[in-house]
């Protein structure tokens, strides 16, 4: 080997440090500008590097990431081809920005130089792909962005990126790679460390927990409101041990997580337009929106808390929920504290705490019991009924399933107790979520079994050419669910909810609604080896999900085109 050979560049050091740091995965879709990566890889030997997932656009990599994090916790790198792969990305990015995750993506910049380099340009395609501003592109969702310059250590840079992402709140981070600083030899670090990612979150001020402690002692019936708390399992078990000992029942808002198991006794389902305007105190926890103010009427006297690393959410330009009081640091620690509080007034509490038990076992009994009847009612309608598809779903997977959720399953009708076995959508609403995520999930739990469900929309959103082809290429067996209504139901239900006895409310079919004629989706796992199949009739699904979960088990991606109610 030459001493040019021998010499690191800066794209080794890039990936070295990346590895050191604890990334385990870089989900890529490359470009002209990898040309320093991919010497990188080749020269690799028996370095350390992260692995390299090839995925074929740039959507889907970034939802892979997003899934993959939510379900093992570790710190995901994506990286794309300068502006157009950032570009492809941006929706991506604004999903992780609104669901606080922790990712690096990585972009190439286009050489900035004409000449006198190795990797000046050399392709037409050089010139056109320069912005004046690269980062300028994602600057609103991300949590900092910045280009690696010559003469700057990459792994200096590399630790920066991944401590602003992982510090509360968490969020993505951005950073540009030009192709002549990654051919260029290193600079070495003024020194190398090793510790943990991100700096450690803050504790609650004990005096407001205090205080808090004071509101829950004199409730009558306080209630829990959260969306995500349940990401981190400290806060998931910590949850359960607070509700349950304190009667005090959890209801969930538009929850993207399994925040508390579902056979928990304090847990009371969905429905906060019902639940909430009894309640004379609310303890919102990591929950952006827990509740919708046109829907719901609070009562006038109660008293509303709002727990979360960002209690303010800072990253939504407005947003106005009733609070008397704001208390920022980790959720679990919040809940730990508290129930010690409480915990030095039991004797005095123990009255109201069964009081509140039995209303809490009675509205459980009522909501299984409406629960039921909807089941029942949903069996035999055709088309199927989203129910009955969520219902059979429920009874075919396994207890410990991941479930990946775009918009077609009723989360009510589910039963999950295993922590990180559901992942909804996000509230920034990109479609494409779901096909990437449960890629993600799947790579990160490979020992579980994940079935992703997603509307005829999301999934053509999702790209689901490049899904499928990720998970043969991978080995990453998912059952895929498309629930198939031929339209675009979230515009025909916000147009409805606007205009109620509006014209378009009276057509057959809302104009911009329609999605048919209707591909048969089935065939497209087809192609990569995968085994599809197209359920109409509602008595036809249980064997139909028996069928396409052996295949799944026995190492097969299967998918079912399952033609459901909302049509338009």
């Amino acid at each position: 080997m030459s001493e040019a050979e021998l010499t690191e560049i800066g794209a080794e050091a890039y990936l070295r440090r990346l590895a050191e740091r604890g990334v385990e995965h870089v989900f890529v879709n490359p470009g002209t500008d990898f040309a320093p990566i991919v010497e990188a890889l080749s020269r690799q030997g028996d370095k350390r590097y992260p692995r390299f997932v090839t995925v074929p656009h740039e959507n889907a990599a970034m939802a892979m990431a997003h899934g993959y994090y939510r379900t093992c916790g570790k710190p995901p790198v994506v990286m794309v081809h300068v502006t157009v792969g950032t570009a492809n990305a941006v929706c991506g990015i604004m999903n992780a920005s609104r669901d606080n995750i922790p990712l690096l993506l990585a972009a190439g910049r286009t050489p900035i130089t004409e000449g006198g380099h190795i990797a000046s340009r050399n392709s037409h395609i050089h010139w056109g792909q320069e912005a004046y501003d690269q980062g300028g592109m994602v600057r609103e969702f991300v949590k900092w962005d910045y280009e690696l310059r010559h003469g700057q250590p990459v792994e200096s840079i590399v630790d920066r990126a991944l401590d602003v992402a992982m510090s509360e709140p968490r969020g993505p981070v951005y950073l540009t790679l030009p192709r002549e600083v990654l051919a260029d030899p290193v600079i070495a670090p003024r020194r190398q460390s090793e510790r943990k990612l991100g700096a450690d979150a803050s504790h609650p001020d004990p005096a407001a927990i205090a205080d808090l402690a004071d509101l829950v002692a004199r409730a009558d019936f306080p209630v829990i409101v959260t969306t995500s708390v349940g990401r981190d399992p400290r806060a998931y078990a910590a949850l359960q041990d607070l509700a349950e000992a304190y009667a005090i029942p959890v209801v969930q808002s538009f929850p993207n997580e399994l925040n508390l198991p579902t056979d928990h006794p304090m847990h009371l389902g969905y429905d906060t337009a019902s639940l909430l305007p009894r309640a004379d105190l609310i303890i919102a926890i990591e929950s952006s929106v827990p509740w919708i103010p046109v829907a719901v009427k609070l009562a006038p006297a109660v008293k509303v808390v709002h727990i979360s690393a960002d209690p303010l959410v800072l990253t939504v330009p407005f947003r106005d929920f009733e609070a008397d009081r704001l208390i920022a640091g980790a959720p679990y620690a919040a809940m730990l504290m508290l129930h010690a509080a409480l915990a030095t007034r039991v004797t005095e509490l123990r009255a109201s705490i069964e009081r509140r038990r039995e209303a809490v076992f009675t509205r459980r009994k009522e909501i299984e019991a409406k629960r039921t009847s909807l089941r029942e009612s949903a069996q035999g309608q055709v088309p199927i009924h989203p129910i009955w598809l969520t219902a059979c779903v429920n009874q075919a997977k396994a207890s410990d399933a991941i479930l990946v959720n775009e918009l077609g399953l009723n989360v009510a009708h589910l039963t999950m107790r295993d922590h990180g076995s559901y992942l909804g959508g996000n509230m920034s609403g990109g479609l494409g979520f779901g096909l990437g995520a449960a890629l993600g999930a799947k790579l990160a739990a490979p020992e579980r079994e994940v079935i992703c469900v997603v509307g005829d929309g999301s999934y053509m959103f999702g790209n689901p050419l490049p899904y499928h082809y990720v998970s043969s290429a991978e080995t990453l067996p998912i059952l895929t669910i498309v629930a198939n209504n031929h339209a675009w139901h979230a515009v025909g239900n916000a147009t409805r909810s606007v205009y109620p006895d509006g014209d378009a409310s009276r057509m057959n079919v809302m104009p911009l609604t329609s999605l048919d004629p209707s591909p048969a989706f089935e065939k497209m796992i087809e192609v990569c080896g995968g085994y599809g199949e197209r359920v109409e009739r509602p008595e036809d699904l249980p064997a139909a999900l028996e069928r396409a979960l052996a295949k799944v088990r026995s190492g097969t991606p299967a998918m079912l085109n399952v033609h459901t109610q909302g049509r338009h």
